[in-house]
């Protein structure tokens, strides 16, 4: 009976045992945005959920948005599950809001030929800021950083000084002043190297045991991948050109249907894209005043007068449109997308469009309506009516004004009930 009793108990614990030797793990490859510190925030509670050894973070960013930084990073403190972030693969950075990441997290981990730095926070336009506000802002993200490191025990004055004077260390210099706890390999190097530390959690500390641990990758969602594209600055700003494009094809196309579809998809995505980003209204409202004045253009006779006004709102706009307060990263629009989009919308609207208007106004050349203007002969006298001969087919006409002898040419200035209304062409 014992070994029997022994079977079934080691039967109950394995399960124990196999949760308690798992690795969640995901990849942040990309700007810090809303849906990044949503992810991280999934991560955390799967990997308690789970009952995970620790959720693995493996790190490549240029930097991003303060807002999403802080929350990652109060994630990460308050986190019940031990945090490894791993700046990983070889090549890779955690520059700007990577910094705070980094430093936040319960266990800090480097590959090798990687590098950490550079966290002063700048303008998203990279124009001058007010000095008192500059200072504000890097005293804020100074005090910021000192309180992750010195919470986590890490050095505090390299810290500071990757806010204020924006340095940069390679992963052996960072093991060296203690910045981050190791360097390595690859993902199985680093549980190795894991196994048996002893980490502090809000709730007490706890021991790894990664050595033999089973990794399970957390992947993005289809929808969060799409709303991860999309909180790019480039992305939102495509997508809201061509969400202008397509409503306006359609209300010169009414019935067109697809055009309309396509603009009010575009809008609505680069509208949720710009909630995420420090959008400037007032860029928007020059985007939108510049369209309307190039529109004017094709309606109105200024001598070009509306259509520079339009180009010069549309482009300034366009620089405004993020707006210019600081965070920890530099985000703006690629001032070689907003040239080539301006560009292209100036053509558009001055080409394009103003061709299809003047197509409108043209005077139709079939149909009834096509014979007015054209000229024929009588085939007798219209005293005053009679019959004509109008392209090539003979008409039943009447005159405008007093008779037409036979022979005599003819204009047609309208029509009714297919009885053409003429007046005598003096040759």
């Amino acid at each position: 009976m014992k070994p029997i009793f022994l079977y079934l108990i080691i039967l109950f614990l394995l399960p124990l045992l196999a949760n308690a030797q798992t690795v969640v793990a995901l990849k942040i490859d990309g700007t810090i945005n809303p849906v990044t510190a949503d992810f991280i925030h999934q991560g955390i509670e799967k990997a308690e959920r789970e009952k995970a050894e620790c959720l693995l973070i493996e790190l490549n960013t240029p930097g991003g948005l303060l807002k999403s930084t802080r929350i990652i990073v109060s994630d990460l403190i308050e986190s019940p599950v031990p945090v490894v972030v791993f700046v990983s693969p070889s090549g890779a950075h955690a520059g700007s809001a990577g910094v705070f990441i980094t430093l936040a997290a319960h266990v800090a981990v480097m590959a090798p030929g990687t590098n950490l730095g550079a966290a002063h926070p700048v303008d998203l336009q990279n124009q001058q800021q007010d000095y008192v506000m500059n200072d504000k802002v890097t005293n804020d993200a100074a005090a910021f950083i000192r309180s992750i490191a010195e919470k986590r025990q890490r050095n505090s004055e390299w810290a500071e000084e990757a806010v204020r004077k924006s340095v940069s260390i390679t992963e052996n210099e960072a093991v060296e002043k203690k910045v981050v706890n190791f360097i390595a390999k690859n993902t199985e190097d680093l549980l190795n190297q894991l196994d048996g530390k002893i980490v502090e959690l809000n709730s007490g500390t706890r021991i790894l045991h990664t050595r033999s641990a089973k990794i399970e990758w957390m992947e993005m969602g289809f929808m969060e991948k799409i709303l991860n594209l999309i909180s790019d600055p480039n992305i939102a700003y495509l997508l809201l050109m061509l969400g202008i494009y397509g409503i306006l094809f359609e209300l010169y196309n009414p019935g067109s249907i697809f055009p309309g579809i396509v603009g009010v998809i575009a809008i609505v995505l680069a509208f949720y894209s710009m909630h995420a980003l420090p959008v400037n209204y007032a860029g928007l409202a020059l985007i939108i005043f510049g369209v309307v004045l190039l529109l004017l253009e094709i309606k109105i006779v200024s001598h070009g007068l509306l259509a520079l006004g339009g180009i010069a709102s549309l482009l300034i706009g366009s620089l405004m449109l993020i707006r210019t307060s600081p965070t920890i990263e530099f985000v703006r629009i690629s001032r070689s997308i907003i040239i080539s989009s301006v560009a292209l919308t100036t053509f558009f609207f001055l080409v394009i469009i103003g061709m299809g208007l003047k197509a409108q106004r043209a005077k139709p050349t079939t149909g009834l309506e096509g014979l007015i203007g054209e000229t024929g002969k009588s085939l007798e006298l219209l005293s005053p009516s009679g019959k004509v001969f109008v392209h090539g087919e003979t008409w039943q006409a009447e005159t405008v004004a007093g008779s037409i002898s036979k022979g005599e040419k003819v204009r047609v200035v309208g029509i009714k009930n297919l009885t053409l209304h003429v007046e005598h062409l003096i040759s």
